[in-house]
């Protein structure tokens, strides 16, 4: 199995940017394939950002699209999230998950990080 904490999250004002960080640890010789899904309050969890074991397969939700890069560092074992242009819409507790099938970014999801909060303020 893997372990995953994400941090970088906080307070931010409107129009900022945060770069969030998902660290992995335990079985991390998989090639896994690492996302981003948040939880606004009130709200689904809803899929964000994702990125295969390669780097060649991304996928971004609409409402981020343009304002978000996902990247990693397989030697590291870090995926990270760098998120622009923060709305209050992007208020959020942001997870990091993984899924063993490392050559798509549609799960499934198994393994998943207990969150980092987001707050954009105006």
């Amino acid at each position: 199995q893997v372990q995953l904490v994400e941090s970088g999250g906080g307070l931010v004002q409107v129009g900022g940017s945060l770069r969030l960080s998902c660290a992995a640890s335990g079985r991390t010789s998989s090639r896994y394939t690492l996302g981003w899904f948040r939880r606004a309050p009130g709200k689904e969890r809803e899929f964000v950002a994702a990125l295969t074991w390669s780097g060649l397969s991304t996928y971004y939700a609409d409402s981020v699209k343009g304002r978000c890069t996902i990247s990693r560092d397989n030697a590291d074992n870090t995926v990270y999230l760098q998120v622009n242009s923060l709305k209050p819409e992007d208020t959020a507790v942001y997870y990091c998950a993984a899924s063993t099938k490392g050559d798509t970014v549609w799960g499934p999801y198994l393994y998943w990080g207990q969150g980092t909060q987001v707050t954009v303020s105006s």
